[in-house]
């Protein structure tokens, strides 16, 4: 069965961290870019960070540069999402996406709040 799987979210006070994980089955998961969207109410689903199948590269919307990291680990079919110095604006459901070529998979999202 292919599926991605977030898990993580939750509710975190502003300057806090959270660690997003999502679980890949079904597929060749080295062979897919990895992204992570996120979508607040009202508002477009968005580009957060990517993260390339071979050679690790990585980019960042601007929103998040130096405070999120996206990484993976192809022998576990995992990619995370570090989030560091969280400010409210942040608060969205967060996707986990794979993409090759014209293959696109959607995960069910996550919900990540900042408040205090």
């Amino acid at each position: 069965q292919v599926q991605l799987v977030e898990s993580g979210g939750g509710l975190v006070q502003p300057g806090g961290s959270l660690r997003l994980s999502c679980a890949a089955s079904g597929f060749i998961f080295s062979s897919y870019v990895m992204s992570w969207y996120r979508q607040a109410p009202g508002k477009e689903r968005e580009l957060v960070a990517g993260i390339s199948s071979t050679t690790g590269s990585t980019n960042y919307a601007e929103s998040v540069k130096g405070r999120f990291t996206i990484s993976r680990d192809n022998a576990k079919n995992r990619v995370y999402l570090q989030m560091d110095s969280l400010k409210p604006e942040d608060t969205a459901t967060y996707y986990c996406n794979a993409r090759n070529g014209p293959l696109r998979l959607w995960g069910q999202g996550t919900q990540v709040t900042v408040s205090s």
